[in-house]
């Protein structure tokens, strides 16, 4: 019974976390290509979640637009680096989420992205007799706050990664200046120390002019 009773618990918290759909993606756009992504809304009222960083390309910032089924443009950023976004869909439908590099004519940038679409209202708990029931409103906040602590873990860990990424890809920028420098700077003496030795070479030589004295 015990065994029972555990296993009808779990299946009401399951009941009692609200529908979601989502989808996290890495994806490279090329210098002057627009990618889209496309997501349904079954019903209005759905909220849809959307956050995305740029990890590498360029000064790591890009284009976006979100358009509803009407092609109506609801949301868009310019030279966007990173950022969190919710969205009601007023209107059921297809929404599309379009990323542009056009200020890059050589770069490629690659974006992390995840969209969710999730239900506004909470699920009621089975109308069942008995001590489980009188437990449902704890146990349905104990279970949102987990999930919205999960949540933020998640976040917290994309934010580091791309932190990481761009940390990595200013050491690599660095590096790549200093070699040329040095290169440039190797040169710069070799071809001073040639010049040199071509102008004490000017002076020994017997080509100039003698003067008797």
């Amino acid at each position: 019974m015990i065994l029972l009773l555990l296993l009808y618990n779990c299946f009401l918290f399951l009941s009692l976390l609200p529908s979601a759909r989502s989808s996290a993606l890495t994806t490279a756009i090329a210098a002057n290509e627009r990618l889209c992504f496309y997501v349904d809304a079954d019903k209005a009222g759905e909220k849809i979640g959307v956050s995305m960083n740029v990890q590498s390309g360029g000064s790591f910032d890009i284009d976006f637009d979100v358009k509803d089924p009407n092609e109506k443009v609801i949301l868009d950023g310019k030279s966007e680096r990173q950022g969190d976004y919710v969205l009601t869909a007023n209107t059921v439908g297809e929404y599309s989420f379009c990323f542009e590099n056009d200020m890059s004519t050589l770069t490629v940038k690659l974006v992390d992205f995840d969209i969710m679409v999730e239900s506004e209202p909470r699920r009621e708990a089975p109308a069942k007799p008995g001590q489980v029931a009188d437990h449902t409103s704890a146990l349905e906040e104990s279970t949102f706050r987990l999930n919205s602590l999960l949540l933020n873990i998640k976040r917290t860990q994309k934010y580091f990664h791309t932190r990481e990424n761009r940390g990595f890809s200013l050491v690599r920028s660095t590096q790549n200046r200093l070699f040329w420098y040095m290169v440039l700077e190797s040169l710069g003496i070799v071809g001073m120390a040639v010049l040199q030795v071509y102008i004490l070479q000017t002076f020994f030589t017997k080509t100039g002019r003698r003067y008797k004295v």
